[in-house]
């Protein structure tokens, strides 16, 4: 399934939902990984299952402009009721479009419409950008988790969702309609 947007400048997005072992998916994920080596010396070491973002328990979007690879980013259940952003990436050519608030909305209304109630994610004190583009979007800071639970630098922030209209504030698979993740 794919849709269509269109960022700041007038450009025509397509978001592309795609297994995360995809040939795109694999080459951005590549991508921001590299990104992770230049930042912070290494890539990152959470534990990361492809299965883990089937739909409709998770969800990985690669975003094309003019059909060239220009970001992605994928959600996956943690913990139960709730999702976990991973892999929010655009390409440098791409980037102070409103690409990347366009990929995060995607992946936050698939998670409402498969009925899930909060949303947390890792990021690090090295990446300003997405540290100003979560602040905008309103998430706050929420207990460390998972591997960088105690790391210095690491960033943990989160918010609640909203029901969409016609939803009820049923958890999982309850009063949920049909979209990428379901």
């Amino acid at each position: 399934m794919s849709t269509s947007a269109e960022l700041r400048d007038g450009s025509a997005v397509t978001l592309r939902a795609v297994p995360y072992d995809d040939p795109v998916a694999t080459l951005l994920v590549g991508r921001v990984q590299q990104e992770y080596v230049t930042r912070y010396g290494g890539p990152d070491e959470a534990a990361v299952d492809p299965a883990e973002f089937v739909p409709p328990e998770g969800l990985f979007l690669v975003a094309e402009v003019a059909g060239e690879p220009a970001g992605c980013g994928a959600w996956r259940v943690y913990p139960p009721g709730g999702i976990e952003i991973k892999r929010v990436y655009v390409e440098p050519g791409f980037r102070r479009r409103g690409l990347a608030q366009l990929i995060v909305a995607a992946l936050e209304g698939s998670a409402v419409a498969a009925g899930h109630r909060s949303v947390v994610l890792n990021t690090g004190d090295r990446q300003p950008e997405a540290l100003a583009l979560y602040a905008d979007l309103g998430y706050s800071p929420v207990q460390g988790y998972g591997v960088y639970a105690c790391s210095p630098g690491a960033v943990f922030l989160g918010k609640d969702l909203a029901p969409a209209p016609g939803q009820d504030a049923a958890g999982p698979g309850e009063g949920k309609e049909r979209s990428w993740a379901s």
